[in-house]
C-alpha cells in the first residue's frame, strides 16, 4: 500500500481497489463500484409501516447514481444489508424497488445477501442475489460469515466509522493488503469505532493486527488517510491524555 497522503477525492486502499468520496470503494480494472449496508426502506421498516418519507432511500440512490455515473462504472455491488428487511409496506417497497430501477438504468446492479435480507435474501423486493462474488481478484461478501481462508476479501456489515470526539463521527475505511472493509452508506448508524477492541475483535477471523490495517475516513467530497490504525490508536491516546507522553501529538489527516 502507498503512503498515506492529503487529503483528495480519491485514495488507493489495496491492490486494484480504491476509496472514493461518500464511502464507496472501487474497483478502476473493472469499473466496479461497490456500497455496503444502505439500508433502503429503513424509516418503513423501523416504522412497522408507518407514513415516514424515506428520504434516506432517496438520498442514498441520487448519491448512488451520481457517483456511479461520475465514475462511468460498469457494475454497481451492493455487499449486504441493501434493504433494512423485507417487510416493508407496499408503498415503501414500490419506492426502494424505483431506487434500484433507476441504478439498473445506470448500470448493472449485483446483491450479495446480507443479514437484513433474511431468510428470503430480499427477493421480493431485489430479486436474485448471490452469498458473495469474484470481481478483480477479491471476493466480495457482506462479512457476517466466516470467509474463505488466505482469499482476498472486500466486506460491509462493521459500519466502521472514526469517532472524532463527542458525537461526531465519519465514515471510515479499513485497508490491509488482502482485506477491505468498506463503512455503511446509511445515515441512521454512528458505526463501529475502529479504535475499539470491539473492532479488533471482529476482525479476528482476518488475523490482522493493528498495525497492518489502515484507516481511510471518508466525507461527501473527500476521503482523508489517517496512517496504520495502531499509529493513529496511539497519537488518540496520547491527544486525549498527554501527561502519558513527552510531546503531545496533534491528529493529522496524512499522517503516517
Amino acid at each position: 500500500m502507498k503512503q498515506p497522503a492529503a487529503a483528495a477525492a480519491d485514495h488507493p486502499l489495496a491492490d486494484g481497489v480504491v476509496a472514493l468520496a461518500h464511502g464507496f470503494a472501487f474497483l478502476p480494472a473493472s469499473r466496479v463500484l461497490i456500497c455496503a449496508d444502505a439500508h433502503f426502506g429503513y424509516e418503513d421498516v423501523m416504522g412497522g409501516g408507518s407514513s415516514l418519507p424515506l428520504w434516506s432511500t432517496a438520498e442514498i440512490g441520487a448519491t448512488i447514481a451520481l457517483v456511479a455515473k461520475r465514475v462511468a462504472a460498469h457494475e454497481i455491488v451492493f455487499l449486504g444489508d441493501a434493504i433494512h428487511g423485507s417487510r416493508m409496506s407496499e408503498g415503501a417497497a414500490r419506492i426502494v424497488t424505483g431506487a434500484f430501477d433507476a441504478l439498473r438504468a445506470i448500470a448493472t446492479v449485483t446483491f450479495v445477501a446480507g443479514n437484513h435480507e433474511g431468510r428470503t435474501r430480499g427477493r421480493s423486493i431485489l430479486g436474485e442475489t448471490v452469498e458473495g462474488c469474484e470481481r478483480d481478484g477479491w471476493h466480495l461478501i457482506h462479512g457476517d460469515k466466516p470467509p474463505l481462508p488466505g482469499t482476498p476479501t472486500i466486506i460491509g456489515h462493521l459500519h466502521p466509522s472514526l469517532h472524532l470526539g463527542g458525537p461526531t463521527t465519519a465514515p471510515a475505511f479499513l485497508a490491509a493488503p488482502r482485506l477491505v472493509v468498506v463503512p455503511a452508506l446509511t445515515p441512521y448508524s454512528a458505526g463501529l469505532d475502529v479504535l475499539s477492541d470491539a473492532c479488533l475483535l471482529a476482525l479476528a477471523p482476518y488475523d490482522l493486527r493493528r498495525a497492518d490495517l489502515h484507516v481511510v475516513a471518508a466525507t461527501a467530497d473527500r476521503v482523508y488517510p489517517f496512517g496504520t490504525l495502531s499509529r493513529l490508536r496511539e497519537t488518540a491516546r496520547n491527544a486525549a491524555h498527554p501527561s502519558a507522553t513527552k510531546h503531545r501529538r496533534h491528529l493529522r489527516a496524512d499522517e503516517q
